[in-house]
């Protein structure tokens, strides 16, 4: 029976599809199941990958992080190069400082600068404190290494230098291409030591060379007088950490002395602190005017406004030229606009750029343009300048060439020096009879002289002390029949007698 019936069922099945099979699982059980899968299959993938040494296994991986910074694998993989490849030992450092640099250089901005250990240590020792070396303001132009404005009384002022002398060799190295913290460290030295310059100045054909003694370039930043009509002149040289602090001393002895009225002088002052200017400006702004507005990257610009405080409440005139820079634009600019003080000279330098540094962990310091300024009206001054209300310009006389001392010129020679010390003879009242660049009897005769009012061996010939005592009395008589000032007293004192 049960082999038949077994039978007949086969029959039965073989004219049916097979019947599908179900197992029925709990669903733990399931759960348990599809784990135990997944960790052989993990067991399995790992065996693959850790044995064989010449298997290759393509395999899903999880997604991985894109790198925070990926712009710079390019720089990754060039530097790997060169350390691994270059026929020499690299130093480290200084390809990372060139790469800096280089991406500094790439903003085509001359005030953005990245400074090593080194060069951050004298940039504040420039604001903070004296410190060896000529007493110039640089920045890069065109290429070239060009001066901005000398300090006040610096070896580099006595010497001649001009501002937008461009200067290409240091001690007869070429700095062309250099930044100038580059440059700033071959012409800084020790106080005593000569350090030449070849420089190109605007109107003469061929280089020149200047051999400065360096010094100690003092902190002192504000010079004053006053003269017996009551008119106070103050000279202030540059915006550093003390010159606020020393500019109220100055009104305060003034004023203690009858100031009646005062002459603001900013003739080469390359500029400075912002918060100094805004400082000194205040004292010469009503509150609630504007001083300046300042606009960085994103947003509206910001303005600063005048506050209370102390006051100068005499007639005031402010002298500019061709150094006055940065934060001598500010004072003259938020003077001129919210005070309504007339300027006085040439037209300004033109920057109106803010630099903010950041100390790097190392103690290296990058310098970059976070902002522009702009007047109280809203003017961008940058690479244009502000124009004085009265132009006064230099005398020809004041812009002639250093002479060097170790030249020796004397009768029947011809040169551009030459006719350079007949316009130094003439202004200061020796007459060479005809400039011509010819050292004629007229010339020796002049120069004797010269030397005779110098109480020193007449020779007739320029050179040594005779050289050095005719620009002495050329940069005297600069001081004492300044154009410039005499036109800003005279300014004064019209207002004063109203």
């Amino acid at each position: 029976m049960e082999e038949k019936e077994n039978t007949n069922r086969d029959v039965v099945d073989a004219n049916k599809p097979p019947a599908k099979r179900y197992i029925q699982l709990k669903p733990f059980s399931f759960v348990m199941l599809v784990f135990g899968l997944i960790l052989v299959t993990a067991v399995i993938t790992f065996f693959i990958l850790t044995t064989g040494e010449d298997k290759v296994v393509e395999v899903v991986k999880p997604q991985q992080q894109v790198p925070a910074r990926q712009e710079f694998q390019k720089f990754f993989e060039a530097y790997d190069e060169m350390k691994d490849n270059y026929f020499e030992d690299i130093d480290k450092q200084l390809v990372i400082d060139g790469a800096i640099n280089g991406m500094i250089d790439a903003l085509g901005d001359p005030y953005s600068d990245y400074l090593n250990e080194d060069e951050a240590r004298q940039l504040n020792e420039s604001i903070s404190s004296s410190f060896e070396g000529i007493g110039a303001e640089i920045q890069e132009q065109d290429g070239y290494i060009a001066v901005v404005s000398p300090i006040k009384n610096s070896p580099a002022e006595k010497a001649g230098l001009l501002p937008r002398d461009k200067i290409t060799a240091v001690d007869g190295e070429s700095i062309q291409g250099m930044s100038s913290s580059e440059a700033v460290l071959l012409i800084r030295g020790q106080k005593g030591t000569p350090v030449t310059l070849t420089i190109i100045r605007n109107g003469l054909d061929d280089p020149m060379e200047i051999e400065i003694i360096r010094d100690v370039i003092p902190i002192e930043t504000v010079y004053w007088d006053l003269d017996e009509d009551g008119i106070g002149h103050v000279h202030i040289t540059s915006f550093s950490m003390g010159t606020y602090d020393e500019l109220l001393t100055a009104l305060d002895e003034m004023e203690e002395a009858g100031l009646k009225g005062l002459v603001v002088d900013v003739r080469q002052n390359p500029g400075g602190t912002l918060d100094g200017a805004i400082d000194i400006s205040n004292l010469f702004v009503e509150k609630g005017k504007n001083i300046l507005q300042y606009q960085g990257k994103k947003g509206k610009a910001q303005v600063f406004s005048a506050s209370s405080g102390r006051k100068v409440d005499v007639p005031v005139s402010v002298i500019i030229d061709d150094g006055s820079a940065s934060a001598s634009e500010i004072l003259a600019g938020a003077l001129s606009e919210s005070s309504d003080i007339p300027l006085v000279g040439i037209t300004t330098f033109g920057k109106g750029t803010v630099q903010s540094p950041k100390d790097l962990p190392d103690g290296s310091n990058l310098k970059l343009t976070t902002a522009k300024w702009l007047t109280p009206d809203g003017n961008w001054i940058h690479q244009k300048g502000i124009k004085p209300d009265f132009e006064v310009p230099y005398p020809d006389y004041a812009m002639l060439p250093f002479l060097n001392p170790s030249i020796e010129m004397e009768e029947g020679m011809v040169s551009t020096t030459i006719e350079s010390a007949e316009k130094m003879l003439e202004a200061t009242g020796y007459n060479p009879g005809v400039v011509d660049g010819l050292y004629d009897a007229e010339t020796t005769k002049a120069v004797k002289a010269l030397q005779a009012d110098l109480d020193i061996e007449i020779t007739g010939v320029l050179t040594g002390d005779t050289t050095f005592g005719l620009m002495n009395k050329l940069r005297e008589k600069i001081e004492n029949d300044d154009p410039q000032l005499m036109k800003a007293k005279e300014i004064l004192l019209e207002k004063i007698k109203k």
